[in-house]
């Protein structure tokens, strides 16, 4: 009798599953003390700074070689025009998913939390220390995030079974993204870069962790031939 070999096969995702992108936005305008950003439904809502322009269209140029099935955004205007040249070149119109918005800030909205975080401020200090946003006044509890975040992400694996969707979206929806799917601690995935990718697959309730903050397509030799598969 032939003895049977059993090799070691590449991951593929199970029947139904979501395939999920999340691209954080290109870096955005900085920010000074009484300059203010816009507010949108609380939100600050600045739009990219030159250089996040730039990450936009790189971050485009990878994704536009793989099959994309459909592009999310959120109610900000910098995950619009990140998104903007990926629908250029993919012909998508990119939808709103507006539960994967950034985390709510409080008072630090409009550009503050910037400062505060920069001039380790005790609060700031504190909210790293517990891991938790809700240190700042008036900011969305941690555990209210999770909830909308997973929320959003059930909804798009109900609408894309088999299929493969980019969210361009924000770092703390990124971290809570992760944080869930790991089970991992409050702030481990804190930190995706502007542009960068970062993917999971959800199988129902299931959520498998493919990659955290890729950004190849931003090193500054980074070519299409060769480049890490999506």
């Amino acid at each position: 009798m032939e003895e049977r070999e059993y090799r070691q096969a590449p991951f593929a995702p199970p029947p139904g599953a979501l395939d999920l992108l999340l691209v954080r936005h290109g870096a955005s305008m900085p920010w000074a003390p009484g300059r203010d950003f816009a507010l949108a439904d609380g939100h600050g809502d600045p739009a990219l700074a030159p250089e996040g322009v730039e990450q936009a269209e790189k971050v485009a140029a990878r994704l536009a070689t793989e099959r994309i099935d459909a592009i999310y955004v959120t109610s900000l205007r910098r995950t619009h025009e990140t998104a903007a040249p990926l629908a250029r070149l993919t012909g998508l119109e990119p939808r709103v998913e507006p539960d994967l918005r950034e985390v709510y800030l409080g008072e630090w909205e409009g550009g503050v939390f910037r400062q505060r975080v920069a001039e380790a401020d005790p609060l700031a200090v504190r909210m790293f220390e517990l891991e938790r946003w809700d240190v700042i006044p008036g900011a969305e509890g941690t555990e209210a995030l999770a909830a909308r975040v997973r929320a959003a992400v059930m909804r798009l694996a109900a609408a894309h079974p088999d299929q493969r969707v980019v969210a361009v979206t924000h770092g703390g929806v990124i971290g809570s993204v992760l944080q869930q799917a790991s089970r991992s601690r409050g702030f481990a995935f804190a930190n995706a870069d502007n542009a960068s990718i970062s993917q999971i697959v959800v199988v129902g309730e299931r959520w498998v962790v493919r990659r955290f903050n890729d950004t190849a397509h931003l090193t500054p030799h980074f070519s299409l031939v060769g480049a890490p598969p999506i």
